[in-house]
């Protein structure tokens, strides 16, 4: 796909007053956003045993308060998300530094702010703020400077800052999304393919040093990916239950809030990065698959509004929080049946988590905001170019 044969491209001024903004709107895309939610919502309430606490109520109230995020940085214009850019990632930056220094500790690692009122996941805003700066620096880029490997040191500099400081707290799997939404985001940009092989090959070169610098506990998850049945009951027993429950669920699954492995507690962490194998226990494999089909449909939804797009920040932008959201579902799912690591990644709009829903919805608005403002082409210093 290349997104480069419409940056010549001029259209009249396109200036939306907030009713034609609002008409705009794709409410297809919300739409599938809205029934995952609802799936979400369903599921954390069988998981509760039929009750809307403790999980489902506060997931509700926090999806009314991010779909009214949505909203709001979805009728933005289009030309305040590109010129705050650069703002936006330095703050994120900012509060991860935050951490570093005085974050709040939980299950063994220091990733939140306690703001009093919410504790705050830095990491999460990190992951919009990191697609905002790299839409930003490659727009109006020609292909030229793309291809120069000086023209690459800066974007390499915005994605190793945050994900050194996130290595630190430590959460692997957010890192590993930044790297890789990076990556992606590069490739759309017109990098060539040989510096991604070279890249990978250095990498792998690499993996001896990088074994060393790991944790204990997330090289003790890596052995255990290896061979969970190495220590049932210890290191392996997430992974086993959860290659249990998603087994028994058979092709129709045992029905809505009779999964065993879940009522019976041997699920582990059911409400949050296990949530996927529930509803594969409860709905089979039809259910799961149905769920695989609405994700494939909202990250179809977002390409399609990347390629439409007139400005090639609005494409970018696009791209980049596509590709976010499905390293989330691609790198849950993976986990939860044993095709990679546990590294702690929720499964989108599913799982029981704040900041998650939050950023997700604010990434859902800008792709909104894109879409709004298809026929818009920005210039290279943010203004409208008109001919």
């Amino acid at each position: 796909m290349s997104f480069f044969k419409d940056r010549n491209c001029y259209l009249k001024n396109y200036n939306l007053s907030l009713i034609e903004r609002i008409k705009q709107f794709n409410y297809g895309y919300l739409g599938l956003v809205c029934l995952v939610v609802a799936v979400g919502l369903m599921t954390l309430y069988s998981a509760a045993g039929g009750s809307w606490t403790p999980w489902a109520r506060p997931q509700f109230i926090r999806f009314l308060m991010s779909l009214c995020t949505l909203g709001a940085v979805a009728l933005c214009p289009l030309r305040f998300w590109m010129k705050y850019a650069y703002g936006f990632y330095l703050a994120a930056l900012l509060l991860l530094v935050c951490v570093t220094l005085f974050g709040h500790v939980g299950m063994g690692a220091q990733r939140w702010l306690d703001l009093g009122v919410i504790r705050l996941q830095p990491s999460e805003l990190m992951k919009i703020a990191l697609v905002l700066a790299l839409a930003r620096y490659f727009h109006g880029a020609g292909l030229e400077e793309v291809r120069s490997n000086r023209f690459l040191i800066p974007p390499v500099l915005m994605m190793i800052l945050p994900v050194g400081l996130i290595m630190e707290q430590p959460d692997l799997g957010t890192a590993l999304m930044l790297v890789f939404a990076t990556a992606g985001m590069f490739f759309m940009a017109g990098v060539q393919v040989w510096k991604f092989m070279a890249v990978t090959l250095l990498a792998v070169i690499s993996l001896p040093i990088a074994w060393t610098c790991l944790h204990d506990y997330q090289r003790q998850r890596v052995l255990t990916f290896l061979n969970p049945e190495n220590d049932p009951f210890g290191a392996g027993y997430h992974i086993l239950q959860s290659k249990i429950a998603l087994g028994s669920g058979g092709l129709l699954g045992k029905g809505f809030m009779q999964g065993t492995q879940s009522r019976l507690s041997f699920l582990p962490e059911k409400q949050t990065d296990f949530i996927f194998t529930m509803i594969s226990e409860e709905f089979g494999l039809i259910g799961a698959f149905g769920l695989c089909l609405l994700y494939a449909f909202i990250i179809g939804y977002g390409f399609v509004i990347a390629q439409r797009a007139a400005s090639f920040f609005g494409k970018l932008l696009a791209v980049g929080l596509t590709i976010n959201f499905a390293l989330y579902v691609f790198i849950n799912m993976s986990m939860v049946m044993g095709l990679m690591p546990v590294v702690g990644i929720p499964l989108p709009l599913i799982s029981y988590g704040g900041t998650a829903m939050m950023t997700l919805f604010i990434g859902f608005g800008l792709i909104q905001c894109v879409d709004i403002n298809r026929e818009m082409v920005i210039g290279r210093r943010g203004s409208i170019d008109d001919e």
